[in-house]
């Protein structure tokens, strides 16, 4: 989208502030999950697209949070690397980037209500923790290298087996395999933009791993983790899924050529393409385990 002459608080300039190509992040472990529910015999429409709602909804959220924090940090004249910050770049303001958080967390809340008489009260406490940790994970432990654990968490271990388990009520082995995937799947993108805004981060005193531990270090994370995925994607055969333990394997070519055209690019806006590449290798894991755990 063209980010050139964008009116204050009007429609494009939320849709950039909302950075939908982040979305893939949210999906993954709703798909998964959804696989999994089909396989079983478990699978409820109405339940799955709710969580697809739900979990859009709160990445949009969060997206709103860390965009908000940072202008207010005055962070965003330092960092040119990644995209740009719609506070700052004057696309919408303070006020209002406060009331669409607001709101977008009421309609996530909202979507998530709307599985409770189903499922429980419990959905009530899992909403309000994920609404906490937007929130701290933005303004506080993102600052303390606690970020990579968060991703896992919250974009593996939390959808995936939320999302099963409103459907088939039950936790199983290969449920939690599979969470624990997309959550290292998941946080290869985090780690890809520790990696490019390591300089800045550094500046401002935001200590993520990659700050504390070195560039060659988030440089092996980054390939590792998506070995780790496959590696643990793996096992699923000892649970007699051999189409979902062996039809992901092709994410690690795509993955390790994308590490190394991270490694040669190094630093700099170009990383920003390489972005678009991790988030690419994500979808195309979750494709193929999801397509994998069906046909098992």
């Amino acid at each position: 989208m063209n980010e050139e002459n964008v009116r204050q608080n009007s429609f494009k300039a939320w849709i950039l502030a909302a950075r939908p190509k982040t979305l893939t992040a949210a999906l993954i472990p709703v798909v998964t999950a959804c696989a999994l529910a089909w396989k079983d015999s478990a699978f409820n429409l109405y339940a799955a697209t709710v969580c697809m709602a739900f979990a859009s909804l709160m990445q949009i959220a969060s997206n709103l949070i860390n965009d908000l924090y940072d202008f207010k940090k005055g962070t965003d004249g330092d960092d040119r690397l990644g995209p740009k910050r719609a506070t700052a770049q004057g696309w919408i303001t303070p006020k209002a980037m406060q009331a669409g958080i607001m709101i977008t967390l009421i309609t996530a809340c909202a979507f998530g209500c709307l599985l409770i008489s189903q499922s429980g009260l419990w959905l009530v406490a899992l909403g309000a923790a994920c609404v906490v940790f937007a929130f701290l994970y933005t303004t506080f432990l993102s600052y303390y290298g606690f970020g990579d654990i968060l991703v896992i968490i919250f974009f593996g271990i939390v959808p995936v087996t939320a999302t099963y388990y409103i459907q088939a009520e039950k936790i199983t082995p290969e449920l939690l395999i599979c969470a624990f995937s997309c959550g290292i799947v998941s946080d290869t993108l985090l780690v890809l933009n520790n990696f490019r805004d390591r300089d800045t981060d550094r500046r401002t005193g935001k200590r993520t791993l990659i700050v504390m531990l070195g560039e060659r270090f988030g440089r092996n994370l980054y390939l590792w983790l998506g070995i780790a995925a496959c590696a643990l994607t793996l096992s699923l055969a000892c649970r007699g899924m051999w189409s979902a333990a062996l039809l992901p394997l092709p994410y690690i070519i795509i993955h390790v050529k994308t590490w190394r055209t991270m490694i040669r690019i190094n630093r700099g806006r170009e990383l920003n393409a390489v972005l678009g590449m991790t988030s690419r290798n994500m979808s195309v894991f979750a494709v193929l385990l999801s397509a994998g755990i069906l046909l098992s």
